[in-house]
């Protein structure tokens, strides 16, 4: 018992000023029964020998003491009574999904306003929000791969590097199968029923050691289910095409190559589909089609430095109170 007291700290301890009225009100109910108190001048006591004093009248001061404590105890309350640490046990519903996003220089192509890029991370932001109980992983690749943040539900976490992605900040090229396989490897041993990758790209891939189709069929090996969308309108695209020695990048219409073949391929070997992204509906399809999919039971020990203890001692000063009114109106009444 003491040890849970000892774990307990306050977080707001100026409430406890209010405790000095407590000895005002006690100063207040002495002064105020002296100046209620009658006179009865009589000549002897003995006649009052033998006479007992009834039970009301001994605890006629409870009621007292039962609004003095609930005042405690309702000023320890606002004190917000806190656990130093607390470990909790949660189990919630979901699925393990990796996203593996094109980060080459292509997806400034201003075909979608203010580029390509910048419209695929707001969609997912989106997608993140949309999905609470899922675990969420990114993977980016340009000409070489990376893991931008292995498999969370800290969503939180996950949205805040979105503004560290910047098109062009991997190696020059588009690595579709390298993109693909790193994201196989951060969810192959996911004990999920369902693992979900989403292949975001918006041309052809031409460099990196594993081919798309490689990288395929290692998600089909472990049953994997991956989403593809091809970013970008049909036709032609302003696209970057030299950088100025500002920095800025000087733009030309490029024709939009997709390789629209290859990633169909990769999603129906694996049961899942292609989506042509000409717009944001194709993201949102995307998350319909998630939400048909068997969940799972993800189970976590989650640690948190505070745990709120306030509502018990209200409950406690509220009971006390409803106590004295009873009796106040019941058993020790008073007539006027």
């Amino acid at each position: 018992m003491f040890s849970y007291f000892s774990d307990i700290q306050f977080a707001e301890k100026h409430w406890f000023w209010l405790m000095l009225l407590l000895p005002m009100m006690i100063v207040w109910y002495v002064w105020r029964l002296k100046k209620n108190e009658g006179e009865l001048n009589y000549s002897s006591f003995h006649l009052f020998k033998g006479v007992k004093g009834s039970a009301k009248a001994k605890f006629r001061h409870s009621l007292f003491a039962l609004r003095l404590i609930s005042f405690a105890l309702i000023i320890a309350a606002l004190a917000r009574p806190q656990s130093r640490s607390s470990w909790k046990d949660t189990k919630t519903e979901g699925i393990d999904i990796v996203v593996s996003l094109d980060v080459s220089l292509s997806m400034l192509a201003k075909d979608f306003k203010p580029n390509r890029l910048e419209v695929a991370k707001n969609v997912m932001l989106d997608f993140i929000d949309a999905r609470p109980n899922d675990r969420i992983g990114m993977i980016i690749f340009g000409g070489e791969a990376f893991t931008q943040c292995p498999l969370t539900s800290d969503h939180k976490v996950l949205k805040n590097m979105f503004p560290q992605i910047k098109a062009g900040m991997l190696d020059q090229g588009t690595a579709i199968g390298l993109g693909l396989a790193d994201a196989v490897a951060r969810i192959k041993d996911s004990k999920a029923k369902s693992k979900v990758i989403i292949l975001i790209s918006d041309g052809v891939s031409n460099v990196g050691e594993i081919s798309p189709l490689t990288a395929g069929e290692l998600a089909k090996t472990f049953d994997v289910r991956v989403y593809s969308i091809g970013v970008g309108t049909r036709g032609k695209a302003l696209m970057p095409v030299a950088m100025y020695a500002t920095g800025e990048y000087q733009y030309d219409y490029i024709d939009v190559e997709i390789d629209e073949k290859v990633m169909s391929q990769i999603s129906e070997m694996s049961g899942g589909k292609y989506f042509r992204a000409t717009d944001n509906e194709s993201l949102k399809q995307i998350g319909k089609e998630i939400d048909l999919m068997e969940k799972t039971i993800i189970s976590e020990k989650s640690f948190s430095n505070k745990a709120e203890h306030f509502l018990p001692l209200a409950l406690a000063a509220a009971v006390l109170l409803l106590l004295e009114f009873l009796l106040r109106f019941t058993l020790f009444k008073t007539i006027p």
